[in-house]
């Protein structure tokens, strides 16, 4: 991921730096339980364990003769280990992908608990924002158009429970992908004591595969990634929301604007829903990686290295991508303007067309068939759409017209947009609770 995009936590991570120190780790905890066990010379744990992990850049310059990664590493913390001859037990019984993908479990529940963090403050957020705006009334739209009364509580709620989800969702994939393998050549532990894995696995926090080949079948990495990928299509849920209320013609909500700010080269007026509109492109970024991913499920026989150069690119990129997501949406949540007069003008300004359910559901009460109610009430409203007259006018009219008489004081009482949202009280009364 491009350093525009990186934040410096999630970034150290997925750094080289930090894979070296990581690969050091591994390498250091397989020597520890060799020597315990009596297959290497005690003496050559202190010296190995004491020698600085090597520098990206030494690695690199060692690599581009060995052509080999893992080969590189050695080299180069083999010259920084005094005496080097101790260097000479490291990575015994091993082979490259014990190393690779044991550390890499290592780093992605580093970087989970950090993801994991970032989703409760972001939950926190919109917990807060939508028991705020329990009574803020609004019209809620299906298809873009004009449906019922509503509360913008409640639509944020929707998304507070959903992050929350994506959030628990992540939790289970943390296990899923701290699994680790040293099992040497083909997975069959030829020249490493099953043990050895045991060891490492407790000192990491990682659970030992049950079964490995030369690595550790994909799927749990693939769930891993595909729960990053909702978690970060909720966040985009949310900005696509803001970004429909933040048009001109609909005005309800705005994003944070600072001062200095420019929304425009060209048109000073402007302010534009920029903060969302990047949720809504980073959040394709994030589900672009789970094909990728999902098909180093299935490598030749025991191993190839096909699922390893996409996963240099996919593991980081989806979660430095989440990372930034959780944290601007987060930024985005707590700075939202939400315009309340410019909510209640809308619900209003279809001319009271949002209670014709409620007036068929009256009509029925009366006895009439609901073929015969439908089709009054939608002739009166079509007429409303077309004239703008208000709709209890264009009803009175219609029902006129058909010999049906209307209780206007019962139409009074049930034509409040406060009784649509009478009953929501239990829906507010769980997200108190959200955590």
């Amino acid at each position: 991921m491009i350093e525009r995009y990186t934040l410096p936590e999630m970034g150290r991570v997925f750094s080289d730096a930090h894979k070296y120190e990581l690969w050091c780790r591994v390498e250091t905890l397989v020597l520890e339980a060799h020597a315990a066990a009596g297959t290497v010379p005690a003496d050559v744990v202190e010296p190995v364990r004491a020698a600085p992990p090597p520098t990206p850049e030494r690695v690199a310059e060692i690599e581009a003769v060995t052509q080999h990664d893992v080969i590189a590493f050695l080299t180069a913390w083999a010259d920084n280990t005094e005496p080097r001859d101790a260097a000479a037990w490291v990575h015994f019984g091993m082979t490259s992908s014990d190393l690779l993908d044991t550390a890499l479990a290592a780093q992605l529940v580093e970087a989970t608990d950090i993801l994991l963090a970032k989703a409760d403050t972001l939950v926190a957020a919109l917990r807060d924002h939508a028991l705020e705006h329990r009574h803020t009334l609004r019209v809620g739209r299906t298809h873009g158009i004009h449906g019922e009364p509503d509360v913008w509580g409640h639509r944020v709620a929707d998304f507070a429970f959903g992050m929350a989800r994506s959030r628990d969702r992540l939790r289970r994939a943390r296990e899923a992908v701290g699994v680790m393998a040293i099992s040497g050549p083909v997975g069959t532990y030829s020249n490493i004591d099953p043990a050895v894995e045991s060891y490492v696995a407790e000192h990491l926090g990682l659970r030992p595969a049950d079964v490995s080949t030369q690595v550790v079948l994909r799927d749990g990495i693939s769930e891993w990634v595909s729960c990053l990928a909702i978690m970060a299509t909720v966040c985009e849920a949310v900005a696509l929301e803001v970004r429909h209320g933040q048009r001109t013609e609909v005005r309800e909500l705005w994003e944070p604007f600072g001062k200095g700010q420019k929304g425009s080269s060209a048109m000073p007026h402007k302010k534009n829903p920029i903060m969302s509109e990047r949720i809504c492109g980073m959040a394709r970024n994030v589900r672009a990686q789970i094909v990728p991913v999902m098909e180093g499920i299935p490598l030749w026989h025991e191993r190839d290295i096909s699922h390893s150069s996409t996963e240099r690119i996919s593991l980081p990129d989806a979660a430095i991508a989440t990372d930034y997501l959780l944290n601007l949406t987060t930024r985005l949540v707590t700075g939202l303007v939400v315009d309340t007069g410019r909510m209640r003008a809308n619900l209003d300004s279809t001319h009271g067309l949002i209670y014709s359910s409620t007036v068929v559901s009256e009509l029925i009460e009366t006895g009439a068939s609901r073929e015969d109610v439908y089709a009054l009430v939608q002739t009166a409203a079509m007429r409303t759409w077309d004239t703008q007259a208000p709709f209890r006018d264009t009803l009175r009219a219609e029902a006129a017209a058909r010999g049906v008489t209307l209780d206007e004081a019962r139409l009074d009482e049930v034509c409040r947009p406060e009784r649509f949202v009478r009953r929501l009280d239990t829906v507010f009364d769980r997200l108190k609770d959200l955590s």
